[in-house]
């Protein structure tokens, strides 16, 4: 018999305007207020961070990822140190996906059957395969908090026939993955269908009545215009449990993680802002900045004057861009802690205007300010 989950999840809050609530997760390694946005840490390390500095800035969570972990240094050796919270040295929650999203995203390097899916190492060529039953194997073994069920993600473009064959093949894999799971970590369902109406219906309907304390919705950001993702997720997301949290896989967008948390959307993961940083670009309340524009090569103040972290108490724009024009990892390293540091405050804001029941002027004034960044280096070039 399954141990029951070691997750429990409770809604503290509503907004009186939306499907927007606050809740509270508690897993084996601590308590994680929500929304909550995930730091994505996809071999055991969020890019140019250390775990003392993710501690620094109160993130509860992290993801990491189930494939490339598998790959390097391999899902026994983890085991072998005591699991992936000692072997990175992480003391407070994981949630590992699949691979599922990683494995489908190896044009020409996989083959997908019924009952497993086939692939060579993005790093060596080599060949290995993937069966929900082996992607269950590997999480137990890498210890999550949170372990994701294998699905999979369907491309975008996709006709409706594609799109149904993939949620299918994902509803039976799921059941196959519940069944092999034998542990108190807590296993999320994934919702597929790309932007098909019925089939996000179809699919919301049957992973929400398998045996599994959350749910995620898949399949979202791989391609389709910002309008459809919104459709999409709104469409999708009452439609699952209201007493379960709900995770919107790959989503990290500011606007985009307004609009799903109206929509009832608990968790997020993304790798923009750590991405971003690496490129130069910094997160404002005015929207992105690029660090490589000349206008930042004499501004000796800070990137975003209106933000109280390390980073911009400390460093001048033209400092950071002299870094990046120079190559030095610092550039990185700071970028990424602002970025981060932006995410954290962005949704704690979130939340406490969800507990004000004031989300809707939240928002909007939030996208007022907000610019995206195509707009910003436009009026810059």
């Amino acid at each position: 018999m399954r141990p029951a989950p070691a997750l429990r999840f409770e809604i503290t809050a509503y907004d009186p305007r939306s499907h927007a609530r606050c809740g509270v997760l508690r897993l084996p390694h601590g308590e994680v207020e929500t929304p909550v946005f995930m730091p994505v840490g996809t071999q055991g390390s969020v890019k140019a961070m250390t775990q003392e500095e993710l501690e620094r800035l109160d993130f509860r969570i992290i993801l990491c990822n189930t494939y490339h972990l598998y790959l390097r240094p391999g899902h026994e050796r983890v085991a072998q140190a005591g699991g992936l919270h000692q072997f990175i040295a992480w003391h407070r929650n994981i949630l590992t996906d699949s691979g599922g999203f990683q494995v489908f995203s190896l044009q020409g390097l996989r083959r997908v059957y019924e009952d497993r899916v086939e692939f060579q190492s993005h790093i060596d060529g080599s060949y290995h395969t993937f069966t929900p039953e082996r992607a269950i194997e590997i999480q137990h073994a890498l210890g999550a908090d949170i372990i994701m069920a294998f699905d999979e993600c369907p491309p975008y473009p996709c006709t409706w026939e594609q799109t149904r064959q993939a949620m299918e093949r994902t509803h039976r894999w799921a059941v196959r993955c519940v069944e092999a799971h034998d542990t108190a970590q807590a296993l999320f369902g994934i919702v597929q269908g790309s932007v098909y109406e019925d089939l996000r219906e179809q699919s919301a309907r049957f992973i929400s009545g398998l045996d599994v304390p959350g749910i995620a919705i898949g399949g979202v950001a791989v391609g389709e215009e910002k309008s459809e993702i919104h459709h999409i997720v709104a469409f999708t997301t009452p439609l699952l449990p209201e007493g379960k949290p709900r995770y919107l896989m790959g989503v990290g967008e500011p606007d985009d993680i307004l609009q799903a948390v109206a929509s009832g959307v608990d968790m997020f993961d993304c790798v923009l802002p750590t991405r971003l940083a690496r490129n130069a670009a910094m997160m404002t309340r005015r929207g992105r900045v690029n660090l490589r524009n000349a206008r930042f090569a004499e501004d000796f103040g800070p990137v975003d004057p209106a933000c109280d972290c390390p980073v911009c108490q400390r460093y001048s724009a033209a400092y950071i861009r002299h870094l990046f024009n120079a190559r030095e990892i610092l550039a990185a390293r700071l970028a990424t802690y602002h970025n981060l540091y932006f995410y954290q405050k962005f949704m704690r804001d979130i939340r406490q205007a969800i507990r004000a029941g004031n989300l809707e002027q939240f928002t909007r004034e939030f996208l007022q300010e907000y610019m995206p960044e195509e707009s910003r280096l436009s009026r810059e070039e």
